[in-house]
């Protein structure tokens, strides 16, 4: 389980005057506890769900507060975290290191003490159940960015992380590699926590957080907490 205990996240900004930096707030103070299957995040860019993304496994530190996975310290054991909390971004070529698909994949299974044979076909068994199979020894580049996308899914998955944190996975791609992605991520069994803007998506969810501001303003219902957040945009001055 993924607990928030009074978090806050700052940053310093350039003073415009010239003067000291000022701090600035980026989300917080938030306490939550994360424990359903299926929770998605929605907010206006800017608002801060990134930032509460990263702060899931590590990515991001909180400024005071703790953030903490089945027990383990963000701040103290990052490293123990991320073999725990799997996290994927936007944009998969944040992600993709290796030329090929199936050695980018091999290299998220060094972790596992495997020998180069076993990562090696384990990588192909994890690219064949996304249908990858064909493209495993491709250029990574010449991918489709759904394809990418899989990909980047994938590197993370072979690793059998218990929580998988999604950084609006979806926002680069079109209606039918949305559409397949967001199935793959509904018949994982691992947690799964998304950051989108895709709302009927969010819908779909077991449990929806509403950040705006920096602050998490719903947190509930899915068809409540979208509709708080329409309520909440519509009156957004123009």
């Amino acid at each position: 389980m993924i607990e928030l205990d009074d978090v806050l996240v700052t940053a310093y900004a350039p003073d415009p005057d010239g003067g000291e930096d000022r701090v600035v707030r980026l989300l917080g103070p938030v306490t939550l506890r994360l424990t359903e299957h299926r929770i998605a995040v929605i907010g206006a860019n800017g608002s801060g769900k990134s930032t509460l993304a990263r702060l899931l496994n590590g990515l991001v530190l909180p400024s005071s507060g703790t953030v903490r996975m089945d027990g383990l310290d963000t701040a103290d054991d990052g490293r123990a975290v991320r073999r725990r909390v799997g996290f994927v971004f936007t944009n998969p070529d944040a992600q993709i290191v290796m030329p090929t698909p199936v050695e980018d994949v091999a290299l998220s299974l060094r972790r596992l003490g495997l020998s180069a044979d076993e990562r090696d076909a384990a990588a192909r068994a994890a690219l064949a159940r996304v249908g990858l199979a064909d493209r495993a020894d491709v250029p990574a580049h010449v991918l489709s960015g759904g394809q990418r996308q899989l990909l980047a899914l994938t590197s993370v998955l072979a690793v059998e992380p218990q929580v998988l944190v999604c950084d609006e996975p979806t926002t680069l791609l079109d209606l039918r590699w949305r559409r397949v992605v967001d199935e793959l991520l509904a018949g994982l069994p691992q947690q799964v926590i998304v950051v989108t803007h895709d709302l009927d998506a969010a819908e779909r969810a077991d449990r929806v957080l509403v950040v705006d501001d920096g602050n998490v303003v719903f947190d509930g219902d899915p068809a409540a907490a979208v509709a708080h957040y329409r309520d909440l945009m519509a009156n957004v001055p123009a």
